[in-house]
């Protein structure tokens, strides 16, 4: 009787605090708040819609000519990335859980809290980034420099600590709020996206001016698919965070792959066309001059909040799973003061140095995880609640290391390397710790028995 009542008292408690907005930080998702196609599409697309994917589109342009080169890369590289996330995005729905909870089968109960620091700086460092690169842009287009306004330093700072905040509103709320915005961004900034290429199509001269511009200097196919795939594979590892919310499994796959292959390839391809007219990549400043400046504003503003408040979701999420609390929205204010500090600091300069950490270590994550649910569990995982996990799983984190030195040292694509190295070594490693009898299978526990773990 005792034991009911605390089972009633802890679900009454659940209840309360998913009402909070916290989105089961430390739980499966239940069928009651799971979310439709149109719904989870939209949070996806939204959070594809980064401004350093149109740079890396424009870094394209440089070196591509618009038909067919460019095109082919574009198209293959989103592809491979679409169908990654749609991949792990089947995954997320059958298991309801977020990446943090998934790397506790492939990593352990305390080696995941290495792969929720990965998930956790990697994400706060793209928040960061994105409040210094919007503060910049805003400056930009308002005229404001450092030669023409003495208190341009003071206004810098002020931006950057506004933006922080503005930001996180929607992640605070958790996935309906993120659900809300996205609706209204996706739609719009798409729009303005066609209409400013539409524009800039005009311009030079339909698709015969296109074909007209050379590239200046050569870029191999793989390091152009570096480019493209690994720019945002690290979103893709973690997309999980939303499409855990699928209430259908196809609801999943097609959401994550439309929202990477097209959503990124949309940025990659406005990122291109905007470099290859006005050598710039940044849609919202091509705008500016094309004469649209509030328009140009309207955009920049929904583009980057559209993907800032994923990026701090995925850090509370991360947090929670790392420090085992529930207090999702705390998290996410706290990751604010953390990123305007990191903005101040001068982490707007170091976007390369970012991808590529980004692009080495993210990738290998995805790679053990989906070898781990699929070889391993053969896609059945026993609930958070009923599993006792071990410490450390050292097929895991071994199969983590392989694809991350695979990704580091091999020639080809670093990222799809680390992915494929991780997969492979995965069922390797653990047929060879089984051999030597150290096996690394968690323990399911019988009914009615509890667990002592954090």
């Amino acid at each position: 009787m005792v034991e009911d009542r605390t089972q009633i008292t802890e679900t009454m408690a659940e209840t309360a605090e998913e009402r909070r907005g916290q989105d089961y930080p430390l739980t499966e998702v239940p069928a009651s708040a799971r979310a439709g196609l149109f719904s989870l599409s939209m949070v996806l697309a939204g959070f594809t819609f980064f401004t350093s994917v149109m740079w890396a589109g424009g870094e394209l342009g440089v070196h591509y000519k618009f038909w067919p080169d460019l095109m082919y890369v574009v198209i293959v590289g989103d592809f491979l990335l679409g169908t990654y996330a749609a991949v792990l995005g089947y995954i997320a729905f059958s298991t309801g859980l977020h990446a943090g909870l998934l790397s506790r089968f492939c990593f352990g109960n305390k080696g995941s809290r290495w792969s929720d620091f990965l998930y956790g700086f990697t994400q706060i460092g793209w928040y960061a980034w994105g409040t210094a690169l919007i503060t910049d842009l805003v400056l930009q287009l308002a005229g404001i420099t450092k030669e023409n306004t003495a208190s341009y330093p003071y206004i810098y700072v002020i931006l950057i600590i506004f933006f922080g905040f503005f930001f996180v509103m929607t992640a605070y709320g958790g996935y309906k709020a993120m659900e809300l915005l996205s609706i209204v961004a996706v739609p719009l900034v798409t729009c303005l996206i066609l209409y400013s290429i539409y524009v800039s199509t005009v311009k030079v001269g339909g698709l015969e001016g296109l074909q007209k511009i050379l590239p200046k200097e050569p870029m191999t196919t793989a390091a152009a698919m570096t480019l493209v795939f690994g720019t945002f594979v690290s979103g893709a590892t973690q997309s999980t965070n939303w499409s855990r919310f699928a209430s259908k499994g196809w609801h999943a796959v097609i959401a994550s792959f439309v929202g990477f292959f097209i959503g990124n390839g949309l940025m990659i391809f406005a990122g291109a066309y905007g470099g290859y007219v006005y050598q710039d990549p940044d849609v919202a400043r091509v705008m500016a001059m094309q004469g649209m400046a509030i328009p140009a504003y309207v955009l920049l503003i929904l583009n980057v909040w559209t993907t800032q408040d994923n990026e701090i979701y995925c850090f509370s999420v991360a947090c929670c799973n790392a420090f085992r609390i529930k207090a999702r929205k705390g998290i996410t204010l706290t990751g604010a003061v953390i990123a305007i500090i990191m903005a101040l600091g001068g982490i707007y300069n170091y976007l390369i140095d970012f991808i590529i950490i980004s692009g080495t270590v993210i990738p290998p994550i995805g790679g053990t995880m989906l070898a781990d649910w699929l070889i391993k569990h053969k896609r059945r995982y026993s609930k958070i609640a009923e599993t006792e996990f071990k410490d450390y799983n050292l097929t895991g984190i071994g199969a983590y290391i392989i694809g991350a030195a695979a990704a580091l040292f091999s020639p080809g694509i670093p990222p799809i390397n680390g992915i494929i190295a991780a997969f492979i070594a995965y069922p390797i490693l653990d047929k060879i710790l089984q051999a030597m009898g150290m096996s690394q299978d968690h323990r399911v526990l019988a009914p009615g028995e509890g667990k002592q773990q954090v």
